[in-house]
């Protein structure tokens, strides 16, 4: 079942093309990684698919409800943070979500409830009857995806979560989005690789308003893979490298060894014979490593591959 699905979805501001008509469905339950450039077309993509803004083509569904549309029947089958969310800062936490129930129309007994447990969802329930202007950058993210979820909407839309936090709030966000995996649909958009490959399972590359790909992340980082194997030789034994770098090349899985001091990377034709024969090996040879590890390509490797090809 999908959650999203959007056909022929375009923009155009003028002679740009913001984004080329985009054909995507992203799967209910899952946490789906929107990754580009900045102004490779993602925010306009969630604001076309939220109702935000109008396309110039094309049409677009949210849990089963045309969102292009714009009506609010559409606005109740999501929450939606932007890049830069505005509070009242003069509000307490409790004050503005009963502030957005109020906007959703829920009577006062769902709202009180609903905002405990929010609050409570997003670790904010000590720091509840504090001024927002008060809080932390995390905090406010926290609080924006609270208000997002309020309404109990099937779909979560954020945009560049994490851009504006320091480590420990990012590590605060990217575990709270983690946690919602399964219960909610989560597109997120980003430009920070490394969040969206933590969290996401499912990844789309946007480049200059055209969708290059949609592929499961592990598929994804699986298929740009290359066969290369690292280690690590304890300096303790720098005096058998030479005859393990010997050894390693007159293997029949072996292509090419490379050293630099005590480290060597073995490139390999068959990976399964060699995960099986190199271990055997090396204690034959007597080594004591600190590092083994097949080398795999990380999502920023992969994004860069494709946006410049």
């Amino acid at each position: 079942m999908n959650a999203i699905h959007c056909q022929n979805l375009s923009r155009t501001y003028g002679r740009v093309q913001a984004l080329r008509p985009l054909n995507l469905e992203v799967a209910a339950g899952s946490i789906f990684g929107f990754l580009g450039r900045n102004g490779a077309g993602k925010t306009t993509t969630i604001r076309l698919l939220t109702g935000l803004a109008r396309p110039s083509s094309g049409r677009a569904w949210i849990d089963g409800v045309e969102t292009t549309r714009a009506d609010s029947a559409a606005r109740a089958q999501f929450g939606y943070l932007p890049q830069e969310p505005a509070f009242y800062n003069w509000m307490t936490a409790v004050e503005y979500l009963d502030y957005v129930g109020q906007l959703f129309q829920m009577d006062k007994a769902a709202r009180q409830q609903r905002s405990r447990d929010m609050l409570a969802l997003v670790g904010l329930t000590n720091a509840a009857s504090r001024a927002i202007g008060g809080y932390s950058g995390g905090m406010k993210q926290r609080l924006g995806i609270a208000q997002a979820l309020l309404h109990q909407p099937p779909v979560l839309f954020l945009d560049e979560p994490t851009s504006a936090l320091d480590p420990a709030g990012r590590y605060e966000i990217l575990e709270l989005i983690s946690s919602l995996r399964g219960r909610v649909t989560v597109f997120l958009s980003s430009h920070i690789l490394a969040d969206v490959e933590r969290v996401c399972d499912t990844i789309g590359i946007i480049h200059e308003g055209e969708l290059l790909l949609v592929q499961g992340r592990d598929a994804l980082l699986a298929q740009y893979a290359t066969n290369v194997i690292a280690l690590e030789i304890d300096r303790g034994y720098l005096a058998h490298v030479n005859d393990l770098v010997a050894r390693l090349q007159a293997q029949p899985w072996a292509l090419g060894v490379t050293q630099e001091d005590n480290h060597l990377h073995i490139t390999v034709s068959d990976m399964a014979a060699a995960k099986h024969a190199l271990l055997p090996l090396l204690a034959a040879q007597g080594v004591a490593l600190n590092r083994y590890e097949w080398i795999r390509p990380s999502l920023e490797d992969v994004f860069l591959h494709l946006s410049q090809s």
